[in-house]
This record gives structure tokens, sequence and C-alpha cells, in this order.
């Protein structure tokens, strides 16, 4: 009845947006990305334009946008020291693409090493590609063939990442895997968060290259890392010869230096993506001096051809540009400050309505992006968290928020805040859960 309602308001709200998603025979799944199907309401809202933190739709409404890209525009949209930047590229100096290395890359990379402590970076198109070359580097200076994972972890489309436990334990295809070139059981282990016990099992066979995780899982959830677990998967992954990649994509919420400098984490080989161009597509990866003097002493290791590892548009002058302005002038440590704070206010206020209600969820947040479970007390792991799944829910929320100008991420219950956020934004945030939450109970 609830969800009836807001479906039937939505498309009342949204009739320029309903039109245009009948108008798309030529698109696959009727939008240009195909997880864009995945907004509520049975048609995806269309954008008309976008501004720091307020994004409006074909119809004139706007929204307090904490989907934000879903961390894609994590800086706000079209921040403006980044559109300098990109301007001054495209209008002044000239030159997208020209396979030629720039200032900007080189400065944006020593900003990446004062964040983040690796000493060495590499430019890619997107964190995806930056797994996926990571990936590669690990295999080829370990000499060992398999990559071990989180159950219901998230690293893009990384082939290896997309293997999860059932129920019985085995290593097997994630649900809905599209066409995977071998059985993921073949090149992957995977345990699940939070066990230290089941990694040191998983790496005493000897074969496993690298440990690819995020500070904490972000795609089921945000599952957290109980105390000590970022140690022991250190100490582990050390004594047992495997690297530890940390993908900091969607954790550099926790803050300038994202969770590896707030939590002290000492990763061999680090991935970042997304945010740090301002929207402009672009990835990174970071590698210890270790890990680097290993890669390039090792003759059979081709990192300028015909090796695998980057891509003719990798580090493009366009790309650099922006990263490079973002990094000093959009995403820093005031900014950060700030957004954590009105995250803050938002987390406090949604277990303030929990615990009114006393509705059995949970809320979790790693710096600026905080989500909720419909579940109590909070996951542990990623078959916890899967197992607090619920559609209905999450239509009726996402489609109660959008129809009160609020979006969140349409994959989970994500809120993000970026620098351009204000008080009003989260109280309007606010304000849309308790709303939702109070009909849900009455």
């Amino acid at each position: 009845m609830l969800t009836g309602d807001e479906r039937a308001l939505y498309e009342k709200l949204h009739p320029r947006s309903l039109e245009a998603a009948r108008a798309t025979e030529n698109l696959l799944c009727g939008v240009p990305m195909t997880w864009m199907a995945k907004w509520a309401g049975g048609f995806p809202l269309q954008l008309a334009s976008a501004r720091g933190s307020t994004v409006t739709d074909l119809d004139g409404v706007a929204y307090a946008d904490f989907c934000l890209g879903d961390t894609g525009a994590m800086a706000g949209h079209s921040p403006a020291p980044t559109l300098a930047a990109v301007r001054k590229r495209v209008m002044e100096d000239g030159g997208i693409t020209a396979m030629l290395p720039t200032e900007d890359s080189a400065a944006a990379a020593a900003e990446l090493t004062r964040r983040f402590g690796l000493p060495l970076w590499s430019f890619t198109l997107t964190a995806t590609d930056a797994n996926r070359f990571a990936l590669r580097i690990a295999r080829q200076v370990t000499g060992r063939p398999k990559v071990l994972v989180f159950n219901c972890c998230y690293h893009g489309s990384v082939d290896e990442s997309f293997a999860s436990l059932g129920d019985d334990g085995v290593v097997r295809s994630r649900y809905g895997n599209v066409g995977p070139q071998v059985d993921p059981s073949q090149t992957t282990r995977v345990v699940e968060w939070n066990d230290a016990g089941a990694l040191e099992r998983e790496l005493s066979h000897g074969d496993v290259a690298v440990v690819l995780a995020e500070p904490a899982l972000t795609n089921i959830g945000i599952v957290l890392p109980d105390e000590g677990f970022h140690d022991a998967m250190r100490e582990l992954t050390r004594a047992a010869g495997t690297l530890l990649l940390i993908d900091e994509t969607h954790t550099l919420s926790a803050g300038p230096g994202g969770a590896t400098a707030l939590w002290g984490l000492e990763p061999d080989i680090l991935t970042l993506g997304k945010a740090i161009a301002g929207g402009i597509p672009t990835g990174v990866y970071g590698l210890s001096a270790e890990v680097a003097d290993r890669l390039l002493a090792d003759p059979e290791a081709d990192l300028v051809d015909a090796g695998g590892v980057g891509g003719t548009l990798a580090g493009n002058a366009l790309s650099a540009a922006a990263t490079r302005a973002t990094l000093a002038e959009v995403l820093t440590d005031e900014a950060f400050a700030r957004m954590v704070a009105l995250m803050e206010r938002y987390e406090h206020g949604v277990n303030g309505v929990l615990e009114r209600l006393s509705l059995p969820w949970c809320i979790a947040r790693v710096g600026a992006r905080a989500e909720f479970r419909f579940c109590s007390p909070a996951p542990r792991n990623g078959g916890q968290s899967a197992a607090a799944d619920d559609a209905d829910l999450d239509e009726y929320l996402h489609l109660y928020l959008a129809n009160r100008e609020v979006l969140l991420t349409p994959f989970h219950n994500m809120a993000l805040a970026c620098p351009d956020t204000t008080e009003s934004q989260v109280a309007a945030l606010l304000e849309a859960f308790t709303g939702a939450a109070e009909a849900l109970v009455s």
C-alpha cells in the first residue's frame, strides 16, 4: 500500500522523465548505462543539470543529492576549481589526449604520496582498471596465481572479485555474474570479512598473490572492521608472503587520506578512482617502494608495450588536470572536516529515530558516508549484511525520499556528503527518513 502510493506520486511528479524514458528504444535497458535502470519507481529520473550538492531533473524538481554518483561526485557536481582546470586544459592549453605526460600528473602523484604514503603512482581511467592492473602486478612479483577477496565485496567489474561463498562455504561465481571467462573458484579464494581465522587458513595454501580489500565493506551496506582486524590482516599477509591491496575508491570518504591515513593502514598497493578528479573519469594505483623495485627488476614484466597494464587514454592531460585541481582545491582537509561533521549529525539523528520507533535497523558510517541496514545488531560480515537485504523496503524508502526531493544512491541506502552539502539538506534528509519510518510503524 505505502509503496504503491509512492509509485503513483513518483509518476505524477515526473511526467517528462517518464516520457523521456519511454523514448529510448535504442538504449539497452532504456538507459545509457544498464545500472541506471536500478532506480526505484519503474523509470529513472532524467538529469537536466547539477551543481554542487543539488541535481535538477527534466521536470524542474531540485534534489538534495546524497547519491553523488555513488561517490563519483564526492567533490560535488562541477566544482569550480576542477571546472577551471578543465577549461584551461581544453580551451587555453589545448590537448586532451596526446600520450605525453604533463606537470599536472606529477603534481597529483606527489599529493597522493603525501596523503597515502605510497611513493609511486600510475594513472588509469577507472578504479576497476586500477584494480585489474594492480592484480596483474601482484601476480607478477609474487609468482602466485590467486587473489583473495571478502564475501560480498565490491571492486568494480574486476573478474576475480565476482566470487562469493555459497551456503556450504564453497567458492562459486556470484549470483548474476554475466559471462565469466572462467569459474571464479579457479582464480579466487573468498573468506568472510572480520574472520581472521579463515583468512589465515586460506593464506596457508601458499598460492595467494594478493588480498584485495576495502578498509570497510561498502556496497553491501557499510560493514566496519572489528577492532584489531586490520592489524591481523597485515600481519597474516606479511607472514604468508602475500601482498595487501587496499581499495579506497569508496572509503576515501573517511578523510583526505581515506581510511589508510585515518586508521594507519600499511598497504603494499592502493587503488583509487571516481572522486579524485571531480567527475572526470580517472583512477590510480600506488605501489610501495619494495613492490615497485621487484616489478621493475623483472625482465619478463613488459610495462611499456603489450604487458596488459595501461591504456591509450590513461593518464590523459584532461584527467590529470582535473585530479590535480580536485585534490588541491576541493577535497581539502577543511572540506572533509565539514563533510564528516554533517554525516555524524545524520548518523546521530537516524539512531534517534530507530530508538524512538523501536525499529530493528542499524546505521554505520565511514567519515562522510553513512548507510542504514534492515537488521540489528550491525552485521559483521558480508554474508550477514546480504541477509538483511529487503528489496521492497528499499524501493519504498528510495521512492519516499525522492518524492520529497532527496536522493540516496539507488543500489543501496548510502548517503554521502560533498563539500557543498548544507546543514539544511542534511535536515531535509533526516526529516524525509523520519517520515518514511513513521509511516511504516503507524
